[in-house]
């Protein structure tokens, strides 16, 4: 199995490199950070599977699996990410993805969901599995699945009066991961400001 790994982050984006090429029958053929180097030279490392990071800086990982299924319609896309709101989940899908993983799945949980989408499977962590058969059964998963845990930590924080560099210092995220994840809380609630945002997190229950 010939895949491409696509993560912002460093540290993380070299652990893969090394689990991964390390396991048998995989075979790393190349490694990028952002979507638009990825799907700039995506097709020069002829892969058959690409293991793509949602939370990329400038275009997202949806974006990039939109765009690479566009031009490689048989590549196999697995989300590798933190999100695991219905909205994320679902625009992933449509956007061509055919496995979702969390990453606080362990090392062998990830290796043996990517041998089993290259087999032709569409391996999904169970907390997303659950939204999605929600969703064909006609119901609306919970709202506890409009924001992510690490959305509702940071929200709270925000209520609390911390400034986006306390946030980033108390999670050990980046400034700009920290504005990112402000962002979708926005867009996710529909809200203009983060009064607006305390208030309908409140009413969903998620503050």
């Amino acid at each position: 199995m010939r895949l491409v790994i696509i993560e912002d982050n460093p540290l993380l984006l070299q652990n893969l490199t090394l689990l991964l090429s390390g396991e048998p029958g995989i075979t790393v053929a190349g490694t990028y950070k952002t979507g638009e180097d990825a799907l700039a030279g995506i097709k020069e490392s002829s892969p058959e599977l690409a293991l793509v990071d949602l939370g990329l800086p400038g275009m997202s990982g949806i974006e990039f699996i939109r765009g690479a299924k566009a031009t490689m319609p048989e590549l196999d896309m697995m989300a590798y990410t933190v999100f695991e709101d219905r909205e994320t989940i679902f625009s992933a899908i449509k956007a061509g993805a055919s496995g979702y993983i969390l990453k606080g799945c362990t090392p062998r949980e990830l290796i043996e969901a990517l041998f089993s989408l290259h087999q032709g499977g569409a391996p999904m962590s169970p907390k997303i599995a659950r939204a999605v058969i929600k969703e064909f059964q006609g119901e609306d998963p919970t709202e506890q699945f409009l924001l992510s845990p690490r959305e509702k930590q940071i929200l709270g924080s925000l209520e609390k009066g911390l400034t986006y560099k306390e946030i980033a210092d108390e999670f050990a995220l980046s400034h700009h991961t920290v504005h990112t994840h402000i962002k979708n809380i926005y867009e996710k609630l529909q809200a203009k400001n983060k009064q607006e945002a305390f208030l309908k997190a409140r009413r969903k229950a998620l503050l």
